[in-house]
């Protein structure tokens, strides 16, 4: 299996199996909406580097549906109000980013319920779940995302989606913390920018789990000749 360290490639022969047992993973997608990839000038919180994943995700989601393994899809949702938010102790971004990037127009609008910019870009089928209650940079909190993949018996989150300096890099501290092996899918996650995402697949390689391309992960799962009702064998354990 190739994996990537600190950003070079490096073939490992043993020592990992529990990291590519698809019988015990899930993909988790963070934060594909329009909120974040939509081209319209008043997208409130613009990821425009993760537009070009949008299909390289779907097509890697179809791969990982017809393996029987599960695909969780995270989203930011906040109240509309504000309670969340910008009218109690505001995210930090709000202030910290824009002085990298400048003014950031519409960021109020940022993930609001109800409104289109928490429609997802990627394609969500029936058989995917959704976890909806992220309202800060982890898709672990506050949601109910550990709850979930605990319930499925899941030991292994496969990550994709954006920003890989930001949500990404906190759901796989957390996912670290909470004792689940991570795994990123390198080539479908986008940072801020070349460095920062160069940086944070560098700390995940180091201190998290592994860095993988899909194209590596889905031949390795193919080679493990997942069963196609792995997904339903799981609900029926759950039952």
């Amino acid at each position: 299996m190739r994996i990537h360290v600190y950003g070079k490639p490096r073939e490992v022969t043993a020592g990992f199996d529990d990291y590519l047992d698809p019988a015990k993973t899930a993909v988790v997608s963070i934060d594909m909406h329009r909120g974040h990839l939509d081209p319209s000038p008043d997208c409130p919180c613009p990821a425009p580097r993760a537009r070009d994943v949008v299909a390289p995700i779907d097509a890697f989601h179809d791969r990982v549906r017809a393996l029987g393994i599960p695909i969780i899809h995270v989203r930011s949702v906040l109240r509309r109000g504000g309670a969340d938010d910008l009218n109690g102790i505001s995210a930090a971004w709000r202030r910290t980013f824009p002085l990298h990037v400048g003014a950031i127009p519409n960021s109020e609008a940022h993930a609001i319920e109800g409104s289109r910019w928490t429609e997802f870009v990627t394609r969500v089928e029936p058989g995917d779940l959704i976890v909806e209650t992220k309202r800060r940079l982890s898709a672990f909190y506050p949601t109910d995302l550990d709850f979930l993949l605990r319930n499925m018996r899941v030991e292994t989150v496969v990550l994709n989606g954006g920003f890989t300096d930001c949500c990404v890099l906190n759901t796989a501290f957390d996912a670290n913390n909470h004792n689940y092996r991570v795994v990123v899918a390198r080539d479908l996650v986008r940072g801020t920018d070349d460095n920062l995402e160069a940086a944070a697949l560098a700390m995940i390689s180091l201190h998290l789990g592994l860095v993988v391309d899909s194209a590596d992960l889905i031949a390795e799962w193919g080679n493990g000749e997942a069963p196609k009702g792995a997904t339903a064998d799981r609900t029926a354990k759950i039952a």
